[in-house]
């Protein structure tokens, strides 16, 4: 429990990490409030506007009933599950149930396509997969090229042949359910993230990464949790700052979430909510933030009282802060971290300056440096790469079945977050680009490398390259450069069908929202794509120079 103090280096001293020899995420989240029958967990409100509550009473037992379900199905210990679900009950109990079981969760963004699931359900050699109607059809168009996928569950709705349903699964089970004893080392999910060459590469986490996140939210909710605390986010609960960030620490610490199934973020939306349920608390991606400044003067029609807002992904800047404090009455406090390395850096507005623009600090219980090529510290004020050093509870087993691209991470006992950053004589981190060609967009950490293999499945593209261009409220959008094929016929059609291409087969978040057809592209004397030059060039011409 991270202790409260007067100032950073008090509560940053005072931290040490317990991480028991047992610990199960399931049981944690769940099962230890459950004798308090009637202690809110859960309030999800669909589409309709329909709203359902969960004590953690209500989800012991019905995770259990599916945990028994499950098994009945062949689940079993250390057997990989995809949840491609949005915010909603069957989400939660999915992870729940399946940690208790010993399983292991792959958590799957709703919009990815089939080419993007395909992957990773093969990659991870999935024996299950639980989604929704919207999403049911690109599981069964895939599900003959995947021999190890053996059991999809429909969460709500008619299921068809060889579909079994969520529901029906769960009146089937016992009440009764005794969980796995893991250790704290024992596999919990597998979270994929892009990679700049080669496809995603899934971060391999084991159940103590929640106790190790647990500080990271602590810290810049401003000592997390108070009473009255409720928390809610419009990050998809499929990724880190949706489950890790928001839905699994409040439920350790017992307390509530608001989940919403909302196809598009709606800012005039985002503060009815927020006024609503009386929201405490927040995640939100500073595209939304940025969003949510352009509705003029929303407290006059929301009643809105809030005590803290985290963001992540990208710098907030002076006028987002200012923003903060006027129209929300808090300092918005920001945090950094990555898949497989998540919540390391951030600030708290009741022990430390703020100052717009730079990450923070390391977060109390995290060694964090910039470093050099071999791993030595450098001094304030230069240039190095982000690094955590080991061991860590937060930091991922390495990358599923890549033994390669974990050692490639390491230098010395250093983690390479592939982040350039320089530290202040204050201790205070400035973010400075990334060391490679992720795409930083709306909160989302893209590689090209994915996109540009999807875009050469298309007939009329030859050649592509794939790089971040600067967007004021993105932060960057993917821009695709394609050299077209002898028969093809450059021009808008064929830019919207390529755009629709992409959003098909990868996910929306991930189609080229810019795209210019070149003769050729820069290329190394290997012929090696030189993505900087491109970069470079896209950076000049926004900014007008």
């Amino acid at each position: 429990m991270l202790k409260p103090g007067k100032t950073y280096d008090e509560v940053y001293r005072s931290f040490r990490w317990e991480i028991p020899e047992f610990y199960n995420i399931g049981v944690d989240i769940c099962d230890k409030w459950a004798h308090q029958r009637y202690r809110l967990a859960l309030i999800y409100e669909d589409e309709q506007g329909q709203v359902e509550q969960y004590a953690f009473w209500d989800l012991k037992r019905l995770s259990n009933r599916l945990a028994n379900g499950l098994k009945a199905q062949g689940i079993e210990r250390g057997d990989r599950v995809g949840v491609m679900l949005p915010q909603s009950p069957e989400a939660g109990m999915m992870h729940i149930a399946l940690y208790k079981m010993g399983a292991v969760a792959i958590p799957l963004f709703t919009l990815f396509g089939p080419d993007a699931l395909e992957y990773r359900l093969s990659n991870s050699e999935a024996k299950g997969i639980v989604t929704d109607e919207a999403n049911l059809q690109k599981v069964l168009e895939i599900k003959d090229r995947l021999p190890n996928l053996r059991v999809v569950l429909l969460a709500r709705g008619k299921a068809p042949d060889g579909v079994v349903g969520f529901w029906d699964l769960v009146e089937k089970g016992a009440t009764s359910f005794e969980p796995v004893l893991t250790k704290a080392d024992d596999p919990a999910f597998i979270s994929y993230t892009s990679g700049t060459t080669g496809p995603p590469k899934g971060a391999f986490h084991a159940h103590r990464v929640l106790l190790g996140h647990l500080p990271g939210v602590q810290f810049p909710h401003n000592f997390f949790p108070k009473e009255g605390d409720l928390f809610w986010t419009p990050a998809d609960w499929a990724w880190m700052g949706g489950f890790m960030d928001v839905l699994l620490p409040s439920w350790h610490f017992g307390v509530p979430v608001v989940a919403r199934r909302a196809k598009k973020f709606d800012p005039e939306e985002a503060f009815h909510l927020i006024a609503k349920y009386g929201v405490k608390n927040a995640f939100m991606p500073p595209t939304a933030l940025k969003m949510m400044r352009q509705v003029k003067d929303p407290g006059s029609r929301h009643d809105f009282a809030m005590r803290s807002i985290g963001s992540g992904g990208e710098a907030l800047g002076e006028e987002l802060l200012d923003w903060g404090r006027k129209v929300m009455g808090l300092t918005i406090n920001e945090f950094y971290g990555q898949t497989e390395v998540n919540l390391v850096v951030g600030v708290c507005s009741e022990v430390m300056e703020i100052r717009p623009g730079s990450m923070g600090k390391p977060i109390p219980g995290h060694r964090v440096e910039v470093v050099d090529e071999e791993g030595n510290p450098v001094p304030p004020g230069t240039i190095g790469e982000v690094a955590i050093k080991t061991p860590d509870p937060v930091m991922c087993l390495g990358y599923w079945r890549n033994e390669a691209a974990t050692k490639e991470k390491f230098v010395k006992d250093w983690w390479l977050t592939g982040d350039l950053a320089k530290k202040d004589e204050d201790g205070y981190f400035w973010f400075s680009g990334r060391k490679d060609d992720i795409i930083t967009s709306s909160g989302y950490r893209i590689g090209p490398a994915e996109i540009e293999d999807c875009l050469m499945k298309h007939p009329s593209v030859a050649m592509v390259a794939v790089v971040g261009s600067p967007d004021k409220v993105r932060t960057e959008v993917v821009k695709a450069f394609i050299v077209p094929g002898p028969q093809a016929q450059p021009g808008p059609e064929l830019e919207e069908d390529i755009k629709r291409f992409v959003k098909q087969r990868l996910a929306a978040h991930e189609y080229p929202r810019e795209i210019e057809f070149v003769n050729e592209l820069p290329m190394t004397t290997t012929g090696k794509i030189i993505r900087k030059e491109l970069k470079a060039l896209e950076i000049k011409r926004k900014s007008g120079s």
